[in-house]
């Protein structure tokens, strides 16, 4: 079976720094990126519908495969149609592996060669995951671009745990390509399924500098159509990953999306365009929404606290999102202290907007050859230095 022809073209690259622009094509249809990815964990972002998140312009989602595994099962949802059909999501989809979770279980979990056996946090229940059930799992959840299964290294950890950890993800990277090679070549709707993904591996090495080397040298040479970062924004500070991403995208191959996981405050996202990153993903906005904090043109705010209690501007004066056209600060924070659903809803909908929207402007600013220009101004804006 022929594998879909995923392609990544680069329209544009900035004068001053490593930023591009580009289109990525999957069987769902183009993502134009930079782009950054709203986290559907268990096959929904949280508090919004398909149809809202298209309006907001969304091209593609996250979901979770450690997640979906547990509930309601891949096999159910490979028998809806795959994640597309079972979320009424017709854009492309990218699944992790569910390697952050399971190594996020901490004492819920034993790291063998193999794989990991875990207890699931919903019922205790013990289960095995190893690079071969990845890709099963991710193969039968049917979405565009899956991912090699990987162990997201602790911040700090020790350099011999971090050394075997890295050697060890690289051999399941090779394993992950193996037995998705294997799938494409099955007959039938298995392999039709594997043929329409793209699977990335991943680089990790903690804050290692030879060993981030080593990873992604050694994941480049055992070949994917696309690449993860991972292992970051896991508690080192900012400075930090921004130096390991300076000495490890150079290292990526140029025509190859490149991924940054589990990022997505605004300063990471424009410091990760300007290292060449095309790929961003992250709970942030959801979750900050769901605790009342939206953020806006001038840095964050809790809208539920209560200097807000009678300020009937909008939540960002420079926002036309709907929320920000329709609704106040006090009336979003009444609702959020009444517990109704809706103050929610207004708050994911506000931050979704704001950070899809800083994407369309990233992209315009790199496409024109400002981008360098638009990102000093985004820092004067927000009061940080540069």
């Amino acid at each position: 079976m022929d594998p879909f022809p995923f392609t990544f073209i680069i329209a544009a690259r900035d004068r001053t720094t490593a930023a591009r622009a580009g289109v990525f094509q999957t069987p769902h249809g183009m993502v134009h990126t930079p782009a950054f990815m709203p986290v559907g964990t268990q096959a929904s972002v949280k508090a919004m519908s398909p149809d809202e998140l298209k309006l907001l312009g969304a091209e593609m989602i996250l979901a979770n495969t450690y997640h979906l595994y547990l509930r309601p099962g891949p096999e159910l949802v490979r028998q809806a149609g795959g994640l597309h059909r079972f979320m009424n999501w017709d854009r492309p989809i990218l699944t992790d592996s569910g390697g952050y979770q399971v190594f996020s279980l901490a004492s819920r979990r034993v790291v063998e060669e193999a794989g990991v056996t875990f207890r699931s946090h919903l019922d205790g229940s013990e289960h095995f995951l190893g690079p071969e059930e990845a890709m099963r799992i991710q193969e039968a959840l049917g979405a565009d671009v899956i991912m090699a299964f990987d162990e997201c290294i602790a911040y700090p950890s020790e350099d011999e745990y971090v050394k075997a950890s890295t050697e060890r993800t690289a051999r399941w990277a090779a394993r992950c390509k193996e037995a998705h090679e294997r799938a494409m070549a099955q007959p039938g709707e298995v392999g039709e399924r594997a043929a329409r993904q793209a699977l990335f591996g991943i680089i990790q090495g903690g804050t290692d500098r030879d060993l981030r080397a080593w990873s992604t040298r050694t994941t480049v040479e055992i070949g994917f159509p696309g690449y993860g970062v991972g292992g970051l924004s896991v508690g080192e500070p900012k400075p930090l990953m921004y130096e390991i991403l300076d000495d490890s995208i150079p290292l990526l191959p140029d025509d190859r999306p490149r991924y940054l996981m589990g990022v997505g405050s605004p300063d990471a996202i424009l410091e990760g365009v300007a290292r060449g990153i095309d790929l961003f993903d992250c709970v942030l906005p959801t979750r900050l929404a769901r605790h009342g904090t939206v953020m806006t043109s001038r840095g964050r705010i809790t809208v539920r606290d209560a200097p807000y209690a009678q300020d009937f501007g909008p939540l960002d004066a420079t926002c036309d999102c709907y929320v920000c056209r329709n609704y106040s600060r006090a009336y979003i924070r009444h609702l959020l202290r009444a517990d109704e659903i809706l103050g929610l809803r207004l708050t994911t909908w506000h931050n979704l907007h704001f950070l899809l929207s800083l994407m369309a402007q990233i992209r315009r600013a790199v496409m024109e050859g400002r981008f360098d220009a638009f990102r000093r101004e985004f820092y004067r804006l927000h009061g940080e230095d540069f």
